[in-house]
C-alpha cells in the first residue's frame, strides 16, 4: 500500500512538471510571437516613414527642377533679348569680363579719373615707333590688330609710325600744362585736359609716316593718310577728329580702336564716332575685340 501511494505521489509530480514545462514553453513561444508581431510593425512603421519621405523628396524635386528650368528659361530669354540687339552668344559673360570705358565718348563729354589705367599694356616694338628711344604702349588686347594693320601697310609700300600712343592721366596734366605755356588758351584747340584725353584708354595712337613734312604737319597729305583712310577700319580704327568737328581741329594723325565692326559699319555709313548715338555704339563694347 505505502508502495502504491508513493508512486501516486511520484505520478503527481510528474504530471505537475509536465504542466509547468508545457507552460514554459508555451510562455515562450508567446513572447517570441509577441516579440516578432511588435518588431513586423515598428519596421511597417518604419518603410512607411521612409516611403513618405522618398515621396516628399521626389516631389521637392519636381519642384526645383521646375524652377531650375524657369531660371533657365528666365536667363535665355534675357541673352535671346540682347542677342538679337548684337547678334552673339553668351553676352552676358563677355560683357562682365569687357571694360565698358573702352567706348565712352571723351573729348570734352565723359570723364575719366586719374586712378584709370588700361587693364593691360603692350610695349609698342621699335621698329613701329618714330622715336625708338621713346617707350610707347598700347592696350593688350589692341596690339594684335594694330601689328596687323602696321605689317599690312608695310607691305602696301606704306611706312606707318607711332609717335604718341597711351598717356596717363598725370602725363596728360604734364603736356597739356607745356601746350599751354606756349600756345595759350590756344592749346584747347588742339590738346584734351586731363581725364577727357583718348589716349588715357590706351586703344589710342597718334600716327606720322616717313613722307610726311613733318611729324604732324602735312600728314593729311601723305600716303600715310590716304592708306588710313583707305583701310585702318578694317583693323578696328577710326579716325577721331575729322575736318569741321565739334571737338578739336582737324587732327588727321589721331586714330583710336573701337573694334572691327564698329568701325566697318562708320566707314560703311560716312559716319564718325561721335557722330553716333551712345546708346547705339554700347551695343558694339561686346564684339570690341574680336
Amino acid at each position: 500500500m505505502k508502495t502504491s501511494h508513493q508512486n501516486c505521489i511520484i505520478l503527481g509530480l510528474l504530471l505537475v512538471v509536465s504542466a509547468a514545462s508545457g507552460w514554459g514553453l508555451y510562455y515562450k513561444s508567446y513572447v517570441l510571437n509577441k516579440n516578432l508581431i511588435t518588431d513586423l510593425i515598428e519596421e511597417k512603421v518604419i518603410v512607411s516613414d521612409l516611403t513618405n519621405k522618398i515621396a516628399n523628396i521626389e516631389g521637392e524635386k519636381n519642384i526645383l527642377n521646375e524652377g531650375l528650368e524657369a531660371e533657365r528659361k528666365r536667363v535665355g530669354d534675357l541673352a535671346e533679348q540682347v542677342s538679337d540687339a548684337v547678334g552673339t552668344v553668351g553676352i552676358l559673360d563677355k560683357l562682365a569680363k569687357t571694360d565698358p570705358q573702352l567706348l565712352q565718348k571723351y573729348s570734352k563729354v565723359y570723364f575719366l579719373n586719374e586712378h584709370y589705367i588700361p587693364s593691360s599694356l603692350k610695349t609698342i616694338d621699335d621698329e613701329y615707333v618714330n622715336d625708338p628711344s621713346k617707350e610707347e604702349q598700347i592696350h593688350g588686347s589692341v596690339w594684335p590688330h594694330l601689328e596687323d594693320m602696321l605689317e599690312e601697310a608695310k607691305e602696301d609700300g606704306v611706312e606707318l609710325k607711332v609717335l604718341s600712343s597711351y598717356r596717363s592721366f598725370g602725363r596728360q596734366s604734364e603736356l597739356k600744362a607745356s601746350y599751354k605755356v606756349i600756345y595759350g588758351s590756344g592749346a584747347n584747340t588742339f590738346s584734351a585736359d586731363q581725364g577727357y584725353s583718348e589716349h588715357q584708354l590706351g586703344t589710342t595712337l597718334d600716327f606720322t609716316s616717313v613722307d610726311a613734312l613733318t611729324t604732324f604737319n602735312g600728314f593729311e597729305k601723305s600716303k600715310g593718310y590716304a592708306w588710313l583712310l583707305e583701310n585702318a577700319h578694317k583693323y578696328g580704327f577710326v579716325l577721331s577728329y575729322p575736318p569741321n568737328n565739334q571737338f578739336y581741329q582737324f587732327e588727321p594723325w589721331h586714330w583710336r580702336f573701337v573694334g572691327e565692326d564698329l568701325a566697318r559699319d562708320l566707314h560703311k555709313d560716312n559716319m564718325y564716332f561721335y557722330d553716333m548715338d551712345q546708346r547705339k555704339i554700347n551695343e558694339y563694347l561686346v564684339k570690341i575685340f574680336d
